[in-house]
């Protein structure tokens, strides 16, 4: 690390590791694209024609919306990453297990899974992630899990209750949590989280200052061209190029 390290005054974190962690999350920031790294998880040429047709937009503008849409999508991977990792920082005996559960404290028996927003899982995953605390609470039967969620509806530490099989479920030892009342559990600071989100852009703006931020470097309409002299012909030679009659395919 260049340069020496502000004074932020969080109490509950030091300032070299707040900075080295902020730092850390800035470094995994996507910067590059490619059409290999573009196309990874299938790009849909009918919707992006869909798109480019609905919206009167050329289908360049839509590819770079897209591309912008996927770099946005890897970037907010790194702030669950920035939410999650913090905890190997805060609070004595919290750390961050490399596989189960996001944050445990094994001493005092607390088990966290963390999602970044209150509307992120869908009935399914909701009930995967129960039947992941209930299983828990067979294991120890001192166990308490918390969902925390970073954006939740409300300031809540309350019973999670939750339809299994048509049936509401509901046990005191799972609940969910907010972020701001999980920071004041860790921390023993009601106001721990609050003052976290004022240093942040602070120790940002320090980061950024101290390390070179990398241009970003996006070559997937050259690519795309190279393919064909037409950007939306290959996107669906990329999509369909083993399907029947698309050896001739034309648009």
């Amino acid at each position: 690390m260049g340069g020496a390290v502000n004074h932020y005054n969080l109490g509950f974190i030091s300032d070299v590791d707040l900075f080295n962690h902020v730092k850390d999350t800035v470094e995994q920031y996507r910067f590059d694209i490619d059409l290999k790294g573009f196309n990874k998880n299938l790009i849909d040429p009918i919707k992006l024609t869909f798109d480019s047709l609905v919206y009167s937009m050329e289908i360049e503008e839509i590819v770079k919306n897209e591309v912008l849409r996927q770099i946005d999508k890897s970037n907010t991977n790194q702030i669950g990453y920035f939410h999650q990792n913090i905890f190997k920082y805060i609070g004595e005996g919290w750390n961050v297990p490399k596989t189960g559960f996001d944050v445990i404290h094994a001493e005092n028996h607390y088990f966290v899974e963390m999602k970044n927003k209150h509307n992120t899982m869908n009935s399914a995953s909701s009930q995967k992630t129960y039947m992941k605390m209930q299983s828990k609470l067979l294991e120890d039967d001192e166990a308490v899990c918390l969902l925390v969620e970073v954006i939740a509806k409300a300031s809540q530490d309350k019973t999670w209750q939750i339809s299994l099989d048509g049936k509401n479920i509901k046990n005191k030892r799972i609940k969910r949590v907010s972020m701001d009342k999980f920071y004041e559990l860790v921390t023993g600071d009601g106001l721990a989280f609050k003052k976290l989100c004022e240093a942040l852009p602070s120790v940002l703006e320090d980061v950024v200052t101290q390390r070179v931020i990398t241009q970003s470097s996006d070559t997937v309409i050259t690519e795309l061209n190279l393919l064909s002299n037409n950007p939306l012909k290959s996107l669906y030679l990329l999509a369909f190029s083993h399907y029947e009659g698309f050896d001739e395919f034309n648009v």
